[in-house]
């Protein structure tokens, strides 16, 4: 259990799962942290929605598979309104359109239910800060993908690029030659860095390999996300697969 934090430093919590035992299970896992308050539950994608807007939570830990509105839908909806909130997903569907969907809506970290509880608060704390996460299998998953495919797939990049007309050549050479003729070329360094995030590295652990101070390696990333007009850490893990493949 984290050290006792004030109560208005406290990372405020939504959770939102359409099982009842497991909604209730995370608020009573999380809620007892004491720099975590959990202030509300949400049963199903709609009910994010709205109680997202009307607490403005730092942090939403999203299932993906509910009824009336999917966690994507929730994500891409509470964020377009609310970007400062990070929604880290937590579900049992690691399926590579899942994953990438995800993303695109906006989550900042994405995790499978299997995953221990140490390692959901440390998301959650990480998110907060401004970071992102990916679980070692999803972060596989999506180098794997990467690595069939040489380039990022059509649902995470569909909405940088404009669609060619049918009398167009084939998209996908066009989608490659866009995103890297927008890109600014990457110092070794940060080249470097970029690799150590696809692999799930914090800033912390970034900074012990490269030898540099943790608020340096937090410009480095700000910067590469600049060059490579990324909109998340979890972003950049993806194009770094992609500019390998």
């Amino acid at each position: 259990m984290s050290e006792s934090a004030p109560a208005a430093e406290r990372l405020r919590l939504l959770i939102v799962d359409d099982q009842p035992l497991i909604r209730r299970a995370l608020a009573m896992t999380l809620g007892v942290e004491s720099d975590i308050e959990v202030v509300g539950q949400a049963v199903d994608g709609i009910d994010a929605i709205e109680q997202a807007l009307a607490l403005v939570p730092d942090v939403i830990v999203m299932d993906l598979q509910m009824p009336r509105a999917s966690g994507v839908v929730a994500t891409r909806e509470i964020t377009a309104k609310l970007p400062s909130v990070g929604v880290v997903v937590l579900t049992t569907f690691d399926q590579d359109d899942l994953v990438f969907e995800a993303i695109r809506a906006g989550a900042r970290a994405y995790l499978l239910k299997d995953a221990v509880e140490e390692e959901v608060l440390d998301t959650i704390r990480a998110v907060h800060r401004g970071e992102s996460r990916l679980s070692p299998s999803i972060a596989r998953k999506v180098m794997e993908q990467f690595r069939r495919f040489g380039a990022l797939p059509a649902q995470v990049r569909a909405e940088e690029v404009p669609t060619p007309s049918p009398a167009s050549a084939p998209p996908a050479a066009p989608v490659r030659a866009s995103a890297s003729s927008l890109e600014e070329p990457l110092t070794d360094k940060e080249e470097r860095i970029l690799q150590l995030i696809s692999e799930g590295k914090s800033n912390k652990q970034i900074g012990a390999t490269v030898f540099l101070a943790e608020g340096t390696v937090k410009n480095y990333v700000s910067r590469i996300m600049e060059k490579l007009h990324a909109r998340s850490r979890t972003e950049l893990a993806v194009r770094a697969v992609g500019r390998r493949g």
